[in-house]
This record gives C-alpha cells, structure tokens and sequence, in this order.
C-alpha cells in the first residue's frame, strides 16, 4: 500500500471539501461532510480531467463520459453476447449450404480445412442442422451411436441425444417444444424445452473398427429425422447434402458486423430468451426487439472502436490467460478450454467466471453438461498449447517437436490437431487434414510406446510420417484430445511433452 499517495489524495480530497464548504455559508442545519461521499471539483482519470460544478458534470464531461459509457457497453455487449453471435454464424452458415428442418449437412468424408469452424476436429462425422419451431414442436428421431446436442440461439443449452442422452445411445424419439408452447404433449418422446425459436443440432458419428465413415453415414441417413409433430402421420423425406471439402464460414465477426450479427437474434428471438442485464446492455446501444439498429456516425465510430477492443481482450483471455487455473500443470503451456468443469461457467453456486465463458465460446462452440464429466473411459479430454518452451508463440516458419511418453491414456484413440491463431479453425496448409493421431496406420510409435511429434513448414529427415505441416509468417496452436481418457490423465501421472523449438 502506497501510504504517502493516499494521505495526499485525502488531502486533495479533503481540500475539495473545506473549499465547497468556504464557498457556502453555515447554516442552522449545517454539519460535518464526510469526504469519501463528495465530488471534487477536478478528477484526473484515464479519459482525462473530469470537471465538476458542485457534483454536476460540466457539460463537456459530461459528453466525455457518455462516450466512455457507450464504448464500455459496447465492449461488455462483445464479452456477454458473443455465444449468441457464434450461434448466429453458425445459422448463417448451415443455411449458406441448404440446412433447414429437414435438410442436414453431413461430412461424410470428414471436416477439412476448407471449412471455416471453430476447434472442429478431424475424426468425427459432423452432421449440422438449424432447427426453426416458429410453426410448432419438432420431432427429432436420433441414430445410435451418436453424441448430438441441441443449443439455442444464445447458445445455452437445450439438451443431449444419443449416447449423452436418455436414449443412451441406441437412438430414440425427442419432441422440440418453441418458447412458451402451452399445448397438449403426447407421450412416447423425450420432451426438451427452448427458450429460442431457433436451436442447433449438431451430432457426431465415429469412424469404425475398419476406419471408415461409412457406418455413421449410413446411420445417419436411415434413421435421422426431423419433422413437424403435425406431420408425425406422414413425415416428409430427409434431405443430406455432403459438405466435407466445402468452404464456408460459420465463425462470428469480430467487427462491427458483430453488432449485426446479435441484432438478428434480438428482432427473432422472444426478448425474455436470454438475460436482463446483456439484453439491457444491447438495448442501451441500440438493439432492441421490434426497432431498426441504425446507429449515428458517433454511435458507430465507438462501436467499431468497442468492438476491436472486445475482441482483443477476448484474445488476451484465450491466448494469454490469467485464470491460473486454467493451466493443467505448472511451468506448462498446456491449459484446458473449459475453466471451472461446469456448462454454465460458474465458478461456485450462482457465481459465473466470465473469463472462463469469454475463453470457451471465442474458441470452440456446442454447450452440454457432458462435457465436464471426468470418468474413466467416457468421453472426451482437451489440452490447448500456443506457446512454445520458451513461453514464445509458436511461428509458422518454425519447426516444433512434442514427446508423447509411454502409454498414452486413451482408451479409444488421440489425435493433435493444428488450429489457425486468426480464426481457431483448422490451420490451412498443403495438407488436406492439419492433424494426426493413433488412427493414422503409418504413425510411427517408439518401442516403449512413446510417440515423438514434428510441426514445421517442412517435414523432418526420417520423420516424415509423424509431421504436421505449419506456414511460415502465421502462428498457430495445438489441441491434444484423449477419447476415453484414463486415470493417469486425470490423477496427472501422465503429462504430454512441451513443445520444444528444433534447430
């Protein structure tokens, strides 16, 4: 504590107080002022000197302050609101390619680079839909074998499917309720309530036993099915369109498009579909249900300037995080996208740790309580690493190397796959897949079965089978997935290697 600063701001202070005071006469009723609950007549700040007539702003502070008010609004609406965005990119873009209540997109081939998503990765059998109750419930009948969620349009969590949900896997019947539905429920379904007309569904096939897709394709088009409950008698034909090796983006602006973007889901969505303060917050910068967003060239200026700030701060969050809990070991870079192991980010009953949301939805979408569970053998576990051994960012132009030690703890299988700093999609190179994993059949695996790791702009001498491209002039980061991960992983007995920089 700085004691000789305080004693001269409470001098500065007290001052201000006895000079109010000597400006005004004593009065009958006239008492001591305590100084903590007075305005001084000038206080420095970051925006300047803000000036003040007896506590009252003068007019040109006042100005001052709006603005600051406006640029902090629209800072906090980029932090609060971008779940939201992120689910509007993601519409945007299944609709780009033909998705509705009864198309799904499906990777049938898998996810390449070509596809602009947030962390996807490359094992999996994406099919995507953009599910609108506006006409009424929707049937949902799942394939088995699946992990599926449904999100709303704030991105909050609607409910599972498949092997996460009460099907368990061996597909079953859901009924999609749209906000404030009050009719009649017939039985036979697994019932799931949305605060928004508009929901994500996305699921998730496996590659089989022989390495092939085509057993979760397959399952996917003979028993995925969406339809109006009205139409439960006569249901209409599934469309799927293949978009594995399609470009399209799905990944929210981070510009004053951004604005435009949460806009959509404000004049679509029921105002009570997310919470007070954040749709307070948008209507304070002119985003509000029912009335055009037409900011004035003030209005704008500060929002473009807001809205770079928001997004450098949330890369501050992801890329240089100061939640140390973030990190799984110490002196490591390797840190978890999911701080606290709880789906709404509380931090304790009641209490959201807003850097943790910040850090998730800039970098990965799909919100389900399954992903904290912690279980031997059951789902999934992320490690994230963007800095090198040195604490450097890791340079496209550089040559890394990662040592996986002896008996990695996955049950099922583990990949790394290499993300785009820029966008946190897949980083684009000459490789059609950014990854590798135990699926690779040429993977070379040392004696002990320890794995040793290469990412560089070119392959290493002897190596070449266990290399990951990378481009020079961009930066880059790492995600480590164990599926079915074992006990070493969660008791830390087992740690994956740093990435250590290669001359």
């Amino acid at each position: 504590m700085d004691i000789p600063k305080l004693l001269a701001v409470f001098s500065c202070l007290t001052f201000s107080v006895q000079a109010l005071a000597q400006s005004a006469p004593t009065m009958k009723m006239t008492t001591d002022i305590p100084p903590a609950i007075v305005t001084p007549a000038a206080v420095d700040t970051r925006l300047g000197k803000l000036k003040f007539e007896d506590g009252i702003p003068t007019e040109e502070t006042a100005t001052l302050l709006y603005d600051n008010l406006d640029f902090m609004r629209g800072v906090e609406v980029f932090m609060s609101a971008m779940p939201g965005a992120s689910a509007e990119a993601l519409r945007a873009g299944f609709v780009s390619k033909g998705a509705d209540n009864n198309t799904v997109l499906i990777f049938e081939s898998l996810m390449d680079s070509k596809s602009l998503f947030l962390t996807p990765n490359t094992e999996s059998i994406y099919n995507l839909m953009w599910l609108d109750t506006s006409d009424g419930p929707l049937v949902i009948e799942t394939p088995p074998n699946i992990l599926g969620i449904i999100d709303d349009h704030w991105f909050e969590y609607v409910g599972d499917l498949g092997n996460a949900g009460p099907d368990k896997g061996k597909g079953g019947k859901y009924l999609l309720l749209p906000p404030g539905y009050n009719g009649d429920i017939p039985k036979g379904y697994h019932v799931m309530q949305s605060r928004t007309y508009g929901n994500l569904f996305f699921w998730r096939g496996f590659i089989d036993a022989k390495g092939s897709t085509k057993t979760a394709v397959n399952n996917s088009k003979k028993y995925a099915k969406v339809y109006q409950l009205s139409q439960a008698k006569n249901p209409p034909k599934m469309k799927f369109i293949n978009v594995s090796g399609k470009h399209f983006n799905t990944i929210h602006a981070n510009d004053f498009d951004f604005y435009n973007e949460v806009n959509e889901i404000v004049q679509n969505e029921p105002s009570d579909s997310y919470h007070p303060e954040v749709l307070g917050a948008l209507a304070s910068i002119g985003i509000e249900k029912g009335k055009p967003f037409a900011p004035d060239a003030r209005m704008r200026k500060i929002l473009t300037e807001a809205v770079a700030v928001g997004n450098a701060t949330a890369r501050a969050i992801l890329f240089r995080t100061r939640m140390e809990e973030a990190y799984y070991y110490p002196d490591s870079a390797w840190f978890t996208g999911f701080v606290g192991g709880d789906h709404q980010f509380f931090s304790q009953p009641g209490v959201r740790n807003l850097d943790a949301r910040t850090l998730f939805h800039y970098y990965a979408t799909g919100i389900t309580p399954a992903m904290a569970i912690q279980r031997v053998g059951i789902g999934s576990q992320y490690a994230i690493a963007a800095t090198d051994t040195n604490g450097d960012i890791l340079d496209g132009s550089k040559t890394y190397k990662v040592h996986l030690p002896p008996n990695i703890p996955a049950q099922n299988f583990w990949s790394f796959v290499a993300y785009d700093n820029q966008t946190r999609s897949m980083l684009q190179t000459d490789q059609q897949f950014p990854s590798i994993g135990s699926q690779n059949k040429s993977l070379v695996v040392n004696d002990d079965s320890s794995v040793d790791i290469w990412f560089g702009p070119k392959p290493v001498q002897g190596h070449e089978n266990n290399w990951v491209q990378t481009v020079p002039g961009k930066g880059w980061n790492l995600v480590l997935r164990l599926y079915g991960p074992d006990e070493a992983w969660f008791d830390k007995t087992w740690r994956p290697g740093e990435l250590e920089p290669v001359n």
